[in-house]
């Protein structure tokens, strides 16, 4: 019988073979698409990119879940001693065994902050209010907003894979740091487990970056509230979880008011019955993909001793793999773009950072005063994010428009305010 150290190198190389075989099929595939106009000005030629990204994803899911299954069933850490580089990583990747992991996964403690909560509450609510208002205002203006190059020609960004990538990255190189920094271990569950949330993170930032050429930010920002009623669908199916009256009675009001507000907003973005549809598709699977990713990080939370930058770390170095393997074979419009435009590429690094450190704060507000103060801090951003966008940029709502954001608003803080008093009563 060959060595088990054998048989996993020609598994690796067959798994290595099939991802060059998935890369050059997807590299013929976005060729094709680039080549035929009648595809790429299409009006719903998202869809056909959508699924250009689905396939450049595959080349690292399809060979990873191969390997995945052959050492299960092969029982492949039961036969090694835990010795070896190429045994670590692929313990690191498809282990099951917590107690198996290096001694220093123990979690440090962590020191209670000398400030009063007073001033943490206020330190929290300033700098999730400052970081998501710049993401915002920047996440349109790199979508929506010409850049002059040095030829004076005008050139507008169009990749969102290339924008998540770099969001991703920057975020995992921070968490990263973080955890160094702090001296805690850098893998505290199988990463393989963060893949498939990873995969709808980057469909859900996908669809929320492309939704912009087709609906205005302030409709995006308001779908947002509405994510409440996919959550609870999810919620239903995944968790089985059961809601009272005021939640469905505030899912409605939420999604009256949306529908008030998309038919009542007059940005150029409605021109077409299609382009319409296309903002609401997008939309619609971006809080789909979204809802699945918090339900999945919360039971991985549930499932192991996880604390946020573990979680941040590990979902943005998937996603950063998935959507660097998207983008391998792109043209090289959008890194042109980042080396000789610097007003192009603060952007990016401001976009990316603002992002990561909206994340760190979220994860700091929710574990220091609970989801309903963070919520409630949310729905003020989304409230100033409307405003100040259509300051900045113009958007026009009409009577009927700002009774729909009004009405959204209203229902959100009505089920904060019936959860807290059944709180209260329990």
């Amino acid at each position: 019988m060959p060595k088990p150290e054998y048989v996993v190198g020609l598994v690796l190389v067959g798994c290595v073979l099939l991802t060059w075989f998935c890369g050059n099929l997807y590299k013929h595939l976005l060729e094709a698409y680039e080549q035929t106009g009648t595809l790429t000005d299409s009006e719903y030629s998202w869809v056909f990119r959508l699924l250009l990204n689905l396939v450049g994803y595959s080349t690292i899911l399809l060979p990873g879940f191969l390997l995945y299954k052959y050492l299960k069933k092969s029982n492949y850490f039961d036969k090694i001693a835990n010795t070896g580089r190429v045994y670590k990583v692929l313990y690191a990747c498809f282990g099951d065994h917590a107690e198996r992991l290096p001694e220093t996964t123990k979690l440090p403690k962590v020191e209670e902050s000398s400030h009063t909560e007073s001033m943490e509450l206020a330190f929290c609510f300033t700098g999730l209010m400052g970081a998501y208002l710049v993401w915002g205002l920047l996440q349109e203006k790199i979508m929506t907003q010409n850049y002059v190059m040095p030829d004076g020609s005008l050139v507008r960004f169009d990749d969102s894979q290339f924008l998540v990538f770099i969001n991703r990255l920057l975020a995992f190189i921070i968490a990263v740091t973080h955890l160094l920094y702090t001296r805690q271990p850098l893998v505290m569950a199988p990463l393989y487990k963060f893949s498939y949330c990873s995969l709808t993170n980057i469909i859900s930032a996908w669809c929320q970056y492309e939704a912009l050429k087709y609906v205005s930010f302030p409709t995006q920002v308001l779908s947002k509230s509405c994510k409440v009623i996919p959550v609870m669908l999810m919620g239903k199916l995944v968790s089985r979880n059961k809601y009272s009256a005021y939640e469905y009675v505030t899912a409605m009001l939420i999604s009256v008011g949306m529908v008030l507000f998309m038919f009542g907003s007059h940005d150029d973005y409605a021109v077409s019955a299609a382009t319409s549809a296309s903002g609401l598709c997008l939309l619609a699977l971006y809080m789909a993909c979204d809802s699945f990713t918090a339900t999945w990080q919360a039971a991985l939370f549930r499932a192991h001793p996880l604390r946020p930058p573990h979680m941040m770390a590990a979902v943005n170095l998937c996603s950063a793999a998935l959507a660097a393997a998207a983008l391998a074979h792109r043209a090289a419009a959008p890194r042109t773009l980042l080396l000789q435009h610097p007003v192009f590429l603060a952007d990016c690094l401001v976009l990316s950072a603002s992002s990561a450190l909206g994340q760190l704060l979220i994860y700091r507000t929710i574990a220091r005063f609970g989801a309903v103060v963070f919520t409630i801090i949310m729905t003020l951003r989304q409230a100033v994010s409307i405003l100040v966008s259509c300051a900045v940029y113009g958007h026009a709502v009409s009577p009927r428009g700002a009774l729909g954001v009004a009405l959204v608003f209203a229902a959100v803080l009505l089920r904060l305010h019936c959860r807290r008093r059944a709180a209260r009563t329990n």
